[in-house]
């Protein structure tokens, strides 16, 4: 592509050289950069890309775009200068790849929790319809049946695009894909055309990064001031803030709910701990999911596809052969008679929704033990609060390791017990070994009983100091059975 048709939409400050040179690759990483390349230089939270255009020249890139041109400049390279980089190489990428967006249905689901397992289901059921379909999750990236390791919620915007323009190739018809508060903020979803926004919750999460709950909210809200008069916006009003999600929309809005009046309504009809069987929309259906929060998902499923034109019974047929997602409320049972939830809840809110769902399943007939930590170097104000969440719904508690990154462990478990009374500190232990810590709690429960196992869910690894050591908590548990 010509570098003067990547840049034609830009507010171009500046310019040295030869806008008519021919661009085959665009890339925000230096290290990423080929022959023939556009660098990106972009000015991020941890690294400014501006120190990296003499190595993104040495590799072969042919253009920059910047915004402050070097003193000294290479007369084979164009440089373009803009005022914001971070805020148009959604814009670029998008341009470079052919518009994937304006090809397929895009649909983001944005909020605190759920995000994983409503995306992933809606792409799991279009499947099931036959329809081809891409999904951009936190646990993988798949272009239809093709698995893609992925490392952020939502990665950055050339390799964003790059993924929609292979879903495109690849004959999906839908896309849908989690988007995180940092995407929305960073621009990473610039220049992206969505057919529907699902807003989840909100509680407090990221605050090492928004600093406030407020710069939060506004962060989401963000997604769907964005939306145009042509998509939908569909919002969970058991929320307090669901409403003020959508309150500068310009989409269609539509709402869900478990116990007010909404377009789309669910309630709980029998819980166990193999699914549920559910009425919604005045329909009955089982499905193999478990928990008020997972009734939340389904409902924002169940509308999201009613929105995108599939017939109510369809929809609910669908449904109910969906299985959870890995890593989220997964249910292990033991030859003991026990059962074992591995779920990936690292925040106070999902805590409490983890815990009300055991309960509702246990109605007092057996004991709670619960097995969690807080990651290191992410926000501290949250980690007494887990402690108290956890103490406040189990009858024992474990506190352990959960990815303490650059942190010393000892430090981020102090933390945690410091929300707690000498009352409470009764039902608790500390075992810094996570391993130890889920086979501590694995000799301690009884037939009948319920480990939850929180924090890690699908996550295959612990991150202590840069490195990421192999740990599963689905293997440790299977081996303690």
């Amino acid at each position: 592509m010509k570098l003067k048709n990547l840049v034609s939409r830009l507010n171009v400050l500046e310019v040295k050289g030869d806008l008519e040179r021919d661009i085959c690759g665009v890339q925000i990483d230096s290290r990423q950069v080929g022959e023939g390349h556009l660098f990106i230089a972009v000015r991020g939270t941890v690294a400014d890309g501006h120190q990296y255009i003499g190595k993104a020249l040495e590799l072969g890139a042919v253009a920059v775009l910047c915004e402050t041109i070097p003193e000294e400049t290479n007369g084979q390279v164009t440089y373009v200068r803009v005022e914001n980089t971070e805020q148009v190489v959604g814009e670029v990428a998008t341009t470079f790849y052919g518009d994937p967006t304006s090809r397929l249905k895009l649909v983001g689901v944005t909020g605190t929790n759920g995000k994983t397992t409503i995306a992933t289901v809606l792409y799991e059921m279009f499947r099931k319809m036959g329809h081809k379909a891409g999904l951009l999750s936190t646990v993988c990236n798949y272009v239809d049946g093709e698995a893609i390791p992925t490392e952020h919620t939502t990665p950055d915007p050339v390799t964003l695009n790059a993924l929609l323009a292979r879903m495109v190739e690849a004959g999906c018809e839908y896309a849908f894909m989690e988007v995180s508060s940092h995407s929305i903020v960073q621009n990473r979803i610039g220049g992206l055309k969505f057919v529907g926004g699902l807003f989840t919750n909100i509680t407090r999460d990221h605050l090492d990064y928004h600093k406030t709950f407020e710069n939060y909210i506004k962060a989401k809200k963000l997604f769907f001031d964005n939306l145009p008069a042509t998509a939908f916006a569909i919002t969970n009003v058991d929320d307090k803030n669901g409403m003020v999600m959508v309150q500068n929309t310009k989409a269609t809005v539509k709402t869900y709910s478990v116990q007010s009046p909404a377009d789309f309504r669910a309630k709980i009809i029998e819980c166990h701990f193999e699914g549920m069987y559910l009425e919604i929309n005045g329909k009955e259906v089982g499905v193999q999911f478990i928990g008020k929060f997972n009734v939340s998902n389904l409902l924002a499923v169940y509308g999201a596809a009613i929105m995108l034109g599939k017939e109510e019974q369809e929809v609910l047929v669908a449904l109910s052969a969906m299985k959870p997602v890995n890593g989220r409320f997964e249910a292990l049972r033991s030859p003991s008679g026990y059962t074992a939830i591995v779920d990936y809840a690292h925040t106070p809110d999902a805590l409490e929704n983890v815990l009300n769902a055991i309960h509702g399943v246990l109605e007092g007939k057996g004991q709670v033990i619960t097995v969690c930590g807080a990651g290191g170097n992410r926000d501290k104000g949250k980690r007494p609060l887990m402690a108290k969440e956890a103490v406040k719904q189990s009858d024992k508690v474990i506190i352990t390791s959960d990815n303490p990154r650059f942190e010393e462990p000892q430090d981020i478990i102090n933390d945690m017990l410091a929300g707690l009374d000498d009352e409470q500190m009764k039902k608790v232990i500390a075992i810094v070994d996570r391993r130890q810590a889920i086979k501590t709690a694995c000799m301690i429960a009884q037939k009948g009983d319920v480990i939850l196992i929180a924090g890690k869910g699908h996550e295959d690894y612990q991150d202590v100091k840069g490195v990421k050591h192999h740990f599963d908590d689905k293997e440790e548990v299977r081996a303690c059975f």
